[in-house]
Protein backbone atom coordinates (compact mmCIF):
# COMPACT_ATOMS: atom_id res chain seq x y z
CA UNK A 1 0.00 0.00 0.00
CA UNK A 2 3.01 2.25 0.92
CA UNK A 3 4.18 1.85 -2.88
CA UNK A 4 1.20 3.37 -4.43
CA UNK A 5 1.12 6.32 -2.10
CA UNK A 6 4.83 7.28 -3.04
CA UNK A 7 3.84 6.94 -6.84
CA UNK A 8 1.16 9.25 -6.57
CA UNK A 9 3.41 11.61 -5.04
CA UNK A 10 6.02 11.30 -7.54
CA UNK A 11 3.43 11.96 -10.08
CA UNK A 12 2.63 15.05 -8.43
CA UNK A 13 6.21 16.36 -7.74
CA UNK A 14 6.59 15.80 -11.54
CA UNK A 15 3.67 17.74 -12.89
CA UNK A 16 4.45 20.78 -10.84
CA UNK A 17 7.90 20.87 -12.21
CA UNK A 18 6.28 20.31 -15.33
CA UNK A 19 3.80 23.67 -14.78
CA UNK A 20 7.11 25.61 -13.54
CA UNK A 21 8.90 25.26 -16.48
CA UNK A 22 5.98 25.94 -18.65
CA UNK A 23 4.91 29.02 -16.74
CA UNK A 24 8.65 29.85 -16.78
CA UNK A 25 8.64 30.00 -20.48
CA UNK A 26 5.37 31.00 -21.75
CA UNK A 27 4.94 34.28 -18.75
CA UNK A 28 8.06 36.22 -21.12
CA UNK A 29 6.04 35.50 -24.07
CA UNK A 30 3.20 36.72 -22.98
CA UNK A 31 4.80 39.58 -21.89
CA UNK A 32 6.23 40.49 -25.22
CA UNK A 33 3.10 40.10 -27.15
CA UNK A 34 1.31 42.29 -25.11
CA UNK A 35 3.67 45.01 -25.56
CA UNK A 36 3.68 44.23 -29.75
CA UNK A 37 0.19 44.57 -29.63
CA UNK A 38 -0.28 48.06 -27.21
CA UNK A 39 2.32 48.86 -29.97
CA UNK A 40 0.36 48.25 -32.84
CA UNK A 41 -2.88 49.65 -31.49
CA UNK A 42 -1.34 52.75 -30.27
CA UNK A 43 0.23 53.40 -34.00
CA UNK A 44 -2.93 52.54 -35.64
CA UNK A 45 -4.78 55.30 -33.81
CA UNK A 46 -1.93 57.55 -34.13
CA UNK A 47 -1.71 56.98 -37.61
CA UNK A 48 -5.51 57.71 -38.02
CA UNK A 49 -5.31 60.69 -35.72
CA UNK A 50 -2.25 62.40 -38.08
CA UNK A 51 -4.17 61.29 -41.57
CA UNK A 52 -7.35 62.69 -40.62
CA UNK A 53 -6.11 66.07 -39.61
CA UNK A 54 -3.78 65.85 -43.37
CA UNK A 55 -7.38 64.71 -44.77
CA UNK A 56 -9.16 67.70 -43.42
CA UNK A 57 -6.29 70.23 -44.38
CA UNK A 58 -6.45 68.85 -47.81
CA UNK A 59 -9.68 69.75 -48.66
CA UNK A 60 -9.78 73.03 -46.57
CA UNK A 61 -6.89 73.38 -49.26
CA UNK A 62 -9.60 72.34 -51.94
CA UNK A 63 -12.41 74.50 -50.36
CA UNK A 64 -9.96 77.92 -51.28
CA UNK A 65 -9.60 80.07 -48.50
CA UNK A 66 -12.22 80.93 -46.01
CA UNK A 67 -13.00 77.25 -45.64
CA UNK A 68 -13.07 75.49 -42.20
CA UNK A 69 -13.46 71.96 -41.02
CA UNK A 70 -14.48 70.78 -37.68
CA UNK A 71 -13.55 66.94 -36.50
CA UNK A 72 -13.90 65.12 -33.22
CA UNK A 73 -10.50 63.49 -33.53
CA UNK A 74 -8.98 60.62 -30.88
CA UNK A 75 -5.67 61.26 -29.55
CA UNK A 76 -3.83 57.74 -28.18
CA UNK A 77 -1.06 59.65 -26.27
CA UNK A 78 0.16 63.64 -25.47
CA UNK A 79 0.84 64.41 -29.16
CA UNK A 80 3.89 66.96 -30.63
CA UNK A 81 2.73 67.49 -34.05
CA UNK A 82 5.16 69.30 -36.51
CA UNK A 83 4.86 70.46 -39.93
CA UNK A 84 8.37 69.54 -42.40
CA UNK A 85 7.89 72.12 -45.09
CA UNK A 86 10.35 70.30 -47.21
CA UNK A 87 8.55 67.28 -47.47
CA UNK A 88 5.36 68.63 -46.74
CA UNK A 89 4.13 66.33 -44.38
CA UNK A 90 2.60 66.24 -41.10
CA UNK A 91 4.94 63.96 -37.89
CA UNK A 92 4.28 62.69 -35.09
CA UNK A 93 6.87 60.58 -32.97
CA UNK A 94 5.79 57.81 -31.70
CA UNK A 95 8.06 55.85 -28.59
CA UNK A 96 6.65 52.62 -28.99
CA UNK A 97 8.76 50.04 -26.34
CA UNK A 98 10.63 48.29 -28.82
CA UNK A 99 11.67 50.81 -31.30
CA UNK A 100 10.78 54.95 -31.58
CA UNK A 101 8.95 55.47 -35.44
CA UNK A 102 7.79 58.37 -37.04
CA UNK A 103 3.91 58.79 -37.85
CA UNK A 104 3.51 60.62 -41.49
CA UNK A 105 0.71 62.16 -43.24
CA UNK A 106 1.29 64.15 -46.34
CA UNK A 107 -0.20 67.70 -47.07
CA UNK A 108 -1.10 69.90 -50.27
CA UNK A 109 -0.72 73.39 -48.64
CA UNK A 110 1.63 74.72 -45.60
CA UNK A 111 -0.09 73.82 -42.30
CA UNK A 112 0.53 75.07 -38.85
CA UNK A 113 -0.76 74.75 -35.61
CA UNK A 114 -1.97 76.48 -32.50
CA UNK A 115 -1.74 74.32 -29.92
CA UNK A 116 1.02 71.43 -31.47
CA UNK A 117 0.77 69.25 -28.24
CA UNK A 118 -3.02 68.54 -27.62
CA UNK A 119 -3.21 65.85 -24.68
CA UNK A 120 -4.50 62.21 -24.88
CA UNK A 121 -7.73 61.87 -25.52
CA UNK A 122 -10.50 63.33 -27.93
CA UNK A 123 -10.64 66.47 -29.11
CA UNK A 124 -12.50 69.51 -30.82
CA UNK A 125 -10.18 70.04 -33.91
CA UNK A 126 -10.95 72.79 -36.29
CA UNK A 127 -9.03 73.29 -39.40
CA UNK A 128 -9.25 76.73 -41.24
CA UNK A 129 -8.00 78.34 -43.90
CA UNK A 130 -8.04 82.40 -43.19
CA UNK A 131 -9.58 84.85 -45.77
CA UNK A 132 -6.39 87.27 -45.48
CA UNK A 133 -4.85 85.98 -48.54
CA UNK A 134 -3.88 82.55 -50.00
CA UNK A 135 -0.17 83.02 -48.53
CA UNK A 136 -1.33 82.98 -45.39
CA UNK A 137 -0.82 78.98 -43.74
CA UNK A 138 -3.77 76.56 -42.72
CA UNK A 139 -4.38 76.42 -38.83
CA UNK A 140 -4.83 73.52 -36.91
CA UNK A 141 -6.75 74.32 -33.49
CA UNK A 142 -6.94 71.40 -30.92
CA UNK A 143 -9.73 72.02 -28.19
CA UNK A 144 -11.55 69.64 -25.58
Amino acid sequence: MENKGQVSAEYLLLLVVILVIMAAVTIPLVASSVNATMDVSTSSDTKNAVQSIANAANLVYANGPGAKRTLSIYMPQTMNLTYDNNTKTINQKLGLSSQNKTISASVDYTVSFTNPTPSKGWHETQITWPTNGTNSPITVVFTT
